[in-house]
C-alpha cells in the first residue's frame, strides 16, 4: 500500500454522526481530507515498515507519527486523517447545544 501511495495524491474519507439520545435529532456526513505523499524507495518503505507503526493502520501510515516525513501537502482535516475530525465533531456538538471549549 505505500508504494501505491509513493508519490500521489490520495483521499482520506471519514465518517462522522451524532445522534440525540432518545433519536429526536441527528447530524453528520462525511469528511473528505486529500493527502499528498513524496515518492517513496524500497529502503524508505522498509525502514518505516520495520518501526512496526504502519501495521494497524487502515492505510498503512500515521500522519501523526513517522509517516508525517512522507506528507508533502494535507488540504481537508488533519485530525480527521488521523481518526476524528475535531473541528466538525465540535461543530456538530455546538448545534446540540453542547459546549465544547
Amino acid at each position: 500500500m505505500l508504494e501505491r501511495l509513493s508519490g500521489r495524491i490520495h483521499e482520506v474519507w471519514t465518517g462522522l454522526y451524532l445522534v440525540e439520545s432518545g433519536g429526536a435529532r441527528s447530524v453528520g456526513g462525511a469528511l473528505r481530507s486529500i493527502v499528498k505523499f513524496s515518492r517513496l524507495d524500497g529502503e524508505d518503505v522498509r525502514r518505516y515498515v520495520a518501526t512496526g507503526e504502519p501495521l494497524d493502520k487502515a492505510g498503512a501510515y500515521a500522519v501523526q507519527g513517522r509517516a508525517a516525513a512522507f506528507v508533502t501537502r494535507i488540504s481537508g482535516s488533519y485530525s480527521g486523517i488521523m481518526g476524528l475530525p475535531l473541528a466538525e465533531a465540535a461543530a456538530l456538538l455546538q448545534r446540540f447545544g453542547i459546549d465544547v471549549v
